[in-house]
């Protein structure tokens, strides 16, 4: 029996074979980009909506919490689902937050106290007022809830990012960059909020040891070479430690991310070296590798966790008027955008602080009425202030979800707009290509 040739052979198909190394690159490339992290983002919140709400809502709370690991009580780290999601995914979206911040610390607009001055006021102008309404509205209900002062005073950054990147195809440059500085920022009180005012039982011991760890991983980061291969236990030793230690162990993410050196190449004479050396230093590489893990896993399975509000049976009218819901909705949608505009107005008026020429107040408006998206960081302070099966964690849930989605829209009309008079200036730019005002259309070409 002869054998026939091999390209007659009938092909074997394989079942899960491994991607190419070019297509893998290619999907990471994809969940970089804002738009794709944000719909995501939206796509977990959307199925943890539908599926808590749906006759199989006891299969979603059996699975939030289910205990994987029962046998790491004495670490603390006998956590259910959702708390894995929330304690451990998050630390990875913080770690690239560190990350970020770092490198707007040392070669972004954070370096030049001048240039850093605007986005921090509007940062903590849309901090501070959202926080004073929470507490007013509070407090003229009686003062039950005033744990949760924090919920509305985050930002978040993928959300925001990927609604501007949505609208924008002519909106100056600057207006993003501003978004991402106020957000990184925002994030960066946020942080310091979550390690100061939501920290319970604090083990110095533990912590020490949790910051000891982050001391050897910023040694080992800056001499890499043999050593990279300790760089992951060390994280989640400081990660584990930090836990235990009573510390929000998201905080472990953030500083092991400061830790990594934002700067390559060799010093100049002077002992310095270029800003333009971050683009080649660890912490920018190291963002480019972990922002798909952040971006396409972590955030999207803790809002799957975290947004799994349940309306059924429940009194829309009982919590739509519910003080706590009141309170975080006129936070986020007032406040944010009040407190970002007014502090930047302020600051441009009695200081020699101003605008990009390109950029309009009415263009400034929109992008702080983004602002007032807090979901990612807003659900997580939520669930530390009121714990995450209280019934008050289940209103501040639908708040943050209802203030984020009026947020989003109100900022997506007024950027639309804007945007539609970016685009017509743009024609009119690209039909008048001699530069005389009058469009080369509506001229007679010339004679000869």
């Amino acid at each position: 029996m002869t054998t026939p040739p091999s390209d007659q052979r009938p092909r074997t198909m394989r079942l899960f074979t491994r991607s190419s190394w070019p297509q893998a690159r290619h999907l990471a490339d994809v969940l970089r980009t804002e738009t794709v992290g944000g719909a995501l983002l939206l796509l977990g919140a959307a199925v943890a909506l539908v599926w808590a709400n749906s006759p199989w809502s006891d299969s979603y709370t059996r699975l939030a919490h289910w205990v994987p690991w029962p046998g790491g009580a004495s670490w603390h780290l006998d956590l259910d689902v959702a708390a894995w999601a929330a304690d451990g995914l998050l630390a990875v979206f913080f770690f690239v937050v560190g990350l970020e911040l770092k490198r707007e610390f040392v070669a972004g607009d954070l370096r030049d106290p001048r240039r850093a001055a605007l986005p921090v006021v509007a940062a903590l102008g849309g901090m501070l007022l959202p926080a004073l309404i929470y507490v007013a509205v509070v407090l003229s209900a009686g003062g039950e809830g005033l744990r949760g002062w924090a919920v509305p005073t985050a930002t978040d950054i993928a959300f925001a990012l990927a609604v501007l990147a949505v609208v924008s195809t002519h909106l100056p440059h600057g207006l993003r960059a501003f978004l991402l500085t106020l957000a990184v920022v925002d994030d960066l009180f946020a942080i310091t909020i979550i390690a100061v005012f939501y920290t319970a039982d604090l083990q110095p011991a533990a912590l020490f040891a949790a910051l000891a760890s982050i001391g050897i991983f910023a040694i080992l980061v800056r001499r890499g070479g043999a050593w990279k291969w300790a760089l992951i236990p060390l994280a989640i030793t400081a990660w584990a430690l930090m836990h235990a230690s009573g510390v929000h162990a998201t905080v472990a993410g953030v500083l092991l991310g400061f830790t990594v050196p934002v700067l390559a190449g060799p010093r100049t004479a002077t002992g310095d070296r270029s800003a333009s050396d971050a683009e080649g230093g660890l912490a920018a590489r190291l963002e480019h590798r972990w922002r798909p893990v952040s971006a396409g896993f972590a955030v999207p399975v803790f809002a799957l966790f975290a947004a799994g509000v349940t309306l059924r049976g429940s009194d829309l009218t009982a919590l739509l008027t519910d003080p706590v819901v009141i309170a975080v909705v006129a936070a986020l949608v007032l406040g944010k955008s009040v407190g970002i505009f007014g502090s930047t107005y302020l600051l441009a008026r009695f200081t020699r602080a101003e605008l990009d020429q390109d950029v309009t107040w009415s263009d400034l408006l929109g992008i702080a009425m983004l602002g007032g998206i807090g979901f990612t960081v807003s659900l997580l302070i939520g669930d530390l202030a009121f714990g995450v099966d209280s019934t008050t964690d289940g209103r501040v849930k639908a708040a943050v979800l209802l203030g984020s989605v009026i947020s989003a829209g109100l900022a997506a009309a007024v950027l639309v707009r804007r945007n539609a008079a970016y685009r017509r200036v743009a024609e009119r730019e690209r039909l008048d290509a001699d530069g005389d005002g009058v469009p080369d259309i509506y001229q007679r070409p010339a004679e000869g």
